[in-house]
């Protein structure tokens, strides 16, 4: 069976996080993607936070399935003449570097529009056009420049990030789809063009619940539905909101047995409108479905606190697994917080291929992350991550290069 991305080719000059989830989620999307490594070294992340010594980590294996290796001298005049072959036959270039670096390497945008008009260019920065553009950028960083960090934690504390990378491959995310959009519209225009995802923007837009909470805080001066309310005034920014939903459906992470000595023995529950008489009834409190004081979503809402202390009190006596089971019998929206072991351990996840296990010739068996997007006539196999320079004579040939070239740039140490 063909895969989505079929005959497009990606020239992939990415390194760490970001760049990467971009690049092997095009991959995985059937895309033939050529990572471009630097001789001996490699991305940096084939080192960091290391398990088994020699080997690749984790940190890159996890980022770089489906893809080739070559390695390459961009510094010798060799190594461009390969980069220019390349640039010539792929459809599209991504880069993660420092702002700038592509220039200064004689590859800029007018460059490789001169080498391919078609190329499109896609780029991951920290910070788009503006005073901040040439700063450094990590997953930190970025989500806390872009809203998340000043939203994130509980009132009475400082500004947390999650632990949800919305940085870096939230950024690989949305450049991706800026690809396949490029890649579209190359269909109609004939050319390529320049696609930028700067890692602020990113976050930005996976906190725009929050920038719409700015624009009523600003016109009503208050937010019913953040766990302040009541109780505590509110300023002029967006306050931190604990686990509260912040939104129409008012939820909480509530206590589930065993939670003394479990710290993941918790769910999250949500008291939707439409469900309100069955959780006052799965709880025992079915006065509350007649009391004045309960009647609308809007008159609960200054009584949340004590709603969901309540509901504690029976989610304490059950295990997560039991009071999911019960809830959904009602359709309660509900979830379970499940720990990386749990998500590693579940069945289901290894069944969609959400989680699967890949066997690597150094390392041998390791689970990942498989594609999240699943497609009917279009299934994703995913394979192990390259070897260093594992492709680089492979590429060669097929950029026309004879025996003989290929053993000179080698002993020239250009690949």
């Amino acid at each position: 069976m063909s895969k989505a991305l079929d005959g497009v080719r990606i020239l992939d000059f990415t390194h760490v996080q970001s760049g990467p989830t971009c690049t092997q989620l095009l991959a995985w999307l059937g895309a033939d993607v050529i990572k471009v490594e630097k001789a001996g070294e490699g991305d940096a992340t084939r080192g960091q936070l290391r398990d088994i010594p020699g080997v690749d980590s984790l940190y890159f294996t996890m980022l770089n399935h489906n893809k080739r290796s070559v390695t390459v001298n961009t510094k010798d005049p060799k190594g461009k003449e390969v980069l220019e072959r390349l640039i010539k036959t792929c459809d599209v270039l991504v880069e993660n570097f420092a702002p700038g670096a592509l220039d200064r390497m004689g590859f800029g945008w007018e460059q490789i529009q001169a080498l391919n008009p078609r190329m499109i260019v896609a780029s991951v920065k920290g910070f788009g056009p503006g005073k901040y553009e040439d700063c450094k950028v990590y997953e930190n960083v970025a989500q806390c420049a872009g809203g998340a960090a000043s939203t994130t934690g509980f009132d009475d504390g400082p500004p947390v990030v999650t632990g949800a990378q919305i940085g870096d491959s939230g950024t690989g995310l949305h450049l991706a789809l800026g690809i396949v959009a490029a890649l579209y519209q190359r269909n109609t225009s004939g050319r390529g063009q320049k696609v930028l995802a700067p890692m602020q923007d990113a976050v930005l837009n996976l906190c725009r619940v929050k920038l719409r909470d700015q624009q009523r805080l600003d016109r009503t001066k208050t937010l019913n539905e953040y766990p302040q309310y009541p109780d505590t005034p509110f300023g002029d920014a967006v306050p931190r909101a604990g686990n509260a939903s912040g939104g129409g459906q008012p939820g909480s992470i509530l206590k589930c047995k065993g939670w003394e000595t479990d710290p993941n023995a918790y769910i999250y529950f949500i008291t939707q409108a439409a469900v309100w008489p069955a959780v006052c009834k799965v709880i025992g409190q079915e006065d509350w479905i007649t009391d004045p004081a309960y009647a609308t979503p809007a008159k609960r809402l200054s009584h949340l606190k004590a709603i969901f202390a309540r509901i504690e009190t029976w989610t304490m006596t059950k295990t997560k697994f039991e009071a999911m089971d019960i809830l959904n019998e009602f359709d309660i929206p509900c979830g379970p917080i499940l720990s990386m072991k749990e998500i590693a351990e579940e069945p289901s996840l290894r069944a969609t291929g959400t989680v699967v296990e890949v066997d690597h010739p150094e390392r041998g068996k390791y689970l990942s992350v498989g594609n999240p997007i699943k497609m009917s006539d279009s299934p994703t196999e995913v394979t192990r991550s390259p070897l260093l320079g594992e492709h680089t004579v492979e590429v060669l040939e097929q950029l026309g290069y004879s025996a003989g070239d290929i053993s000179a740039l080698r002993e020239a140490k250009v690949i």
